[in-house]
């Protein structure tokens, strides 16, 4: 989501004297009840009510060196009480290789600049700050990292025709080792315009599955859909085009009425499972409900 809603919904929640909190982990089982939705080629098979606060930005998948596999979740309270007094908006993030990247909006009025937090499976961190290039919106919705851990892919809001594809902060041996700038390498052009993305993960080296908080009908069928970009070759660091198909709409289900709003996204390749976090609508924003899917 764009910052200020996120401010706005945190202060409803709980009051302005709400205590941040740093991004969260739970263990990586699901429900196995399925049912039918709008998504095609994905069954749904879990769907969880989660704390909004804590849960609402986004999730990743986490396999640290020897360790358990756990889901990290960011939400609107996750800023680091370190940042939170010049980046208040925390975005979907990803992990490769039991390292965990987030990222975050700035919160002047006129922002030059995005941040990249590298969190190592031992528990330090390293900041990466991008300089916004000519035309750069400053909002910094999600990162995805490519599967061979060397290229992250970032997303901005609004309608756009493409990503942005960085190398990955410390795995990718070009950037700074323990923070610093981080330059863009590339842009992910797309064949068809996309809106309001909140999250992309890699299904595979070449495909990349998408949450949209679309809420028209007039660049697909569908609101809020789930969108599939299929690359012609894995990331290399160069221009690439992608072609995006809409796989339809993510599921809206709620005893509540009003705006749902789609977040973050996460493919387990361990597991098969494709998380996606939509906040529920109207009075019922204090859930967030973390659906479940699994190749029909």
């Amino acid at each position: 989501m764009m910052w200020r809603k996120g401010i706005r919904r945190a202060a409803v929640l709980l009051g302005t004297g709400a205590v941040v909190l740093l991004g969260v982990t739970a263990p990586s089982a699901e429900a196995a009840t399925a049912t039918p939705h709008g998504v095609t080629g994905w069954t749904q098979v879990s769907e969880t009510p989660e704390f909004t606060p804590m849960y609402n930005e986004g999730v990743a998948t986490v396999n640290p060196p020897g360790g358990s596999p756990h889901q990290y979740y960011t939400g609107t309270l996750s800023v680091p009480l370190d940042l939170v007094s010049s980046w208040n908006h925390i975005g979907d993030p990803d992990s490769s290789k039991g390292y965990i990247f987030d990222d975050f909006q700035y919160s002047a009025s006129n922002p030059t600049s995005k941040l990249f937090r590298v969190t190592t499976p031992s528990g330090g961190h390293y900041d990466y700050t991008h300089t916004l290039v000519s035309g750069e919106e400053y909002n910094n919705s999600w990162v995805a990292v490519s599967p061979d851990s060397q290229w992250m892919v970032n997303g901005e809001w609004d309608t756009m025709n493409h990503f942005l594809v960085f190398p990955t902060p410390v795995l990718n041996s070009s950037t700074p080792q323990t923070g610093g700038a981080l330059n863009l390498a590339a842009y992910l052009n797309l064949d068809h315009p996309v809106r309001d993305i909140q999250g992309c993960t890699f299904f595979s080296a070449t495909r990349l599955l998408c949450a949209s908080d679309d809420t028209g009908t007039d660049l697909y069928p569908t609101s809020k859909q789930l969108l599939q970009i299929d690359l012609p070759h894995a990331l290399d660091g160069t221009e690439v085009t992608g072609h995006v198909t809409s796989l339809g709409q993510l599921p809206l289900s709620s005893i509540c009425t009003g705006n749902y709003e789609v977040e973050g996204t996460d493919y387990d390749p361990a597991t098969g499972n494709l998380r996606v976090l939509i906040i529920q609508p109207g009075v019922c924003a204090a859930v967030t409900e973390l659906y479940a899917f699994k190749l029909a």
